[in-house]
């Protein structure tokens, strides 16, 4: 299966939206109103903290997904650049390896999710995803994305009855797994089945333009968001049909928004190449969404995604622009994982 090189996977996923988005789109903030910097002058974050919460042992770990075990405290992040997943442990700040560099052919790690079975999924942007038993660190099972043509397999959110969802950032699908298929799949390898397709809905974008990236289930099953991080769109998915619908923004946009976290009514979105956090309360059906707060800060070391785990959101702090996939320089070593308070 054909692979994407990590210079041109990630600069699309992650730059999509500054060269990818319609001129419109592009304007400066003082010109566009009601966007995330208008809003920003009127709703300071100053109670906010940034600190480190982790560290990732590693020269060039590059993280980009983070998820927590509800059950234990314990934190897994992974690598983009090889693949490898760490796990923390409460009361220890450096993070232990817990699957290596290459295991099952894992050669980068995107987004990560555990669901309620003690499973961890991890996708991989060049081929799809691998589930694997959390306790044992067994592999249950893999899926691949159907076709020869490109693909970035980036985010997964799971519902309540188990069922992943996966986002493609190329192709602007949604792949599903149901609990059934992950039973049938149980020690081999199965095809990820797209359930709904984005492209329709979006705005107009480069036709190999990255576009969605972040998915997140509501706690109680009716729907998902997807994000548009090229539109600045946010997209409510319904699981039981697979309709998708635009949900109305009010006080900013979602531009550059990579991972997001919805609990209850509450998003919070991580807005990569601007080193920014978002939170905005979501109407009960989804439809509807408002910013309430926004933190800028150089701290957040160009955030890819985040989990929100006992009142503290945990933060990849990629530096994808320090000697990664998005330019030259040297990361700040060690890699780590950040706590974020007060938003």
């Amino acid at each position: 299966m054909p692979s994407i090189p990590l210079s041109l996977g990630v600069t699309g996923a992650v730059l999509a939206a500054t060269l990818s988005a319609p001129p419109a789109l592009a304007a400066p903030a003082a010109t566009r109103p009601a966007t995330l910097a208008a809003h920003a002058a009127r709703t300071p974050a100053a109670t906010a903290r940034v600190t480190t919460a982790y560290a990732l042992p590693g020269e060039r770990v590059y993280p980009e997904g983070v998820t927590a075990d509800p059950r234990t405290g314990a934190l897994y992040a992974g690598s983009f650049t090889d693949g490898t997943i760490y796990k923390t442990t409460p009361g220890r700040r450096i993070a232990e390896v817990f699957l290596p560099a290459g295991a099952d052919g894992r050669d980068t790690a995107n987004g990560l999710e555990t669901d309620r079975a003690g499973r961890l999924w991890v996708t991989d942007s060049t081929s799809g995803v691998q589930v694997y038993d959390m306790r044992t660190r067994a592999r249950l099972a893999g899926f691949t994305v159907p076709g020869e043509e490109s693909r970035f397999v980036n985010d997964v959110a799971i519902t309540p009855d188990g069922t992943a969802y996966l986002t493609d950032s190329v192709r602007a699908v949604v792949y599903r797994v149901t609990p059934r298929q992950l039973a049938e799949a149980r020690g081999g390898t199965a095809t990820l089945t797209p359930y709904a397709d984005l492209r329709d809905a979006l705005d107009p974008h480069a036709p190999d333009g990255y576009t969605i990236n972040g998915i997140a289930a509501d706690p109680a099953g009716r729907f998902l968001l997807v994000v548009d991080m090229t539109g600045g769109d946010l997209f409510r998915l319904d699981p039981a049909t697979g309709a998708v619908r635009r949900v109305t923004l009010r006080g900013g946009d979602l531009r550059h928004a990579d991972g997001l976290e919805l609990r209850g009514g509450t998003l919070w979105a991580v807005h990569n190449t601007a080193n920014t956090i978002s939170r905005w309360r979501v109407a009960g059906d989804g439809a509807s969404a408002r910013l309430e707060r926004r933190l800028t800060d150089e701290a957040l070391q160009l955030p890819t995604t985040l989990v929100r785990h006992r009142g503290t959101l945990y933060v990849a702090r990629s530096q994808f622009d320090k000697g990664g996939p998005l330019g030259p320089g040297t990361p700040r070593l060690p890699f780590s994982i950040a706590a974020v308070r007060g938003i």
